[in-house]
């Protein structure tokens, strides 16, 4: 089965194309180019939308604005398409990318979004020795989390982005696109301003 999947909770939007398991191809790019870098990778694998099997999408935690363009994204093709998706947590996905490490993603305010998932102050973390941290919030944060022990890679590391092919490998329930949920944690901006 062909499947798409990408990511765009982050400041780096990442989208992948693979069959049956296997990756025909990658791209990273930023969230309001998802369905520019779509369309790349349907054209360099000679496919087009219609051969799609199903979507897989990252749900965040992450940018409010960013998590909602991959979600209306997966939503328009899935119902345009008629194929069904799985929605995966951007933390998971980065995760899995190597055993034991620990996912952090920049929350912005001053905060981080880890497992749970749930947004605290980088200082709140109570952090192991040795800890492999990854994403973004380890790569802003880094000097707090060294401090405490914890191993950040280098900022040009690619365990720190959250690679669609990570999250296409976790999907395992594929159903209507338009229930995919994101995972905010936050009450957005927006409705505390009304509030």
């Amino acid at each position: 089965m062909l499947v798409l999947a990408f990511d765009t909770a982050t400041d780096l939007a990442t989208s992948a194309l693979l069959e049956d398991g296997s990756v025909l191809g990658e791209r990273v790019g930023t969230p309001r180019g998802v369905l520019e870098d779509v369309h790349a990778l349907l054209e360099a694998a000679a496919r087009t939308p219609e051969d799609l099997g199903a979507l897989v999408v990252g749900t965040g935690p992450g940018s409010f604005t960013s998590t909602r363009i991959g979600l209306a994204v997966a939503r328009g093709l899935g119902l345009a398409l008629g194929i069904r998706g799985a929605g995966v947590s951007t933390l998971a996905a980065l995760a899995s990318s190597e055993a034991g490490a620990f996912a952090i993603v920049d929350a912005r305010r001053q905060e981080v979004f880890v497992e749970g998932p749930r947004a605290v102050a980088p200082d709140d973390l109570d952090l192991t020795p040795e800890t492999l941290c990854i994403g973004s919030g380890a790569v802003r944060y880094r000097a707090t989390f060294e401090r405490m022990g914890a191993i950040v890679p280098p900022d040009d590391d690619m365990r720190h982005i959250p690679h669609a092919r990570l999250h296409a490998s976790l999907a395992a329930d594929f159903g209507p696109v338009d229930v995919i949920e994101p995972l905010y944690v936050r009450v957005p901006d927006a409705e505390t301003s009304l509030a």
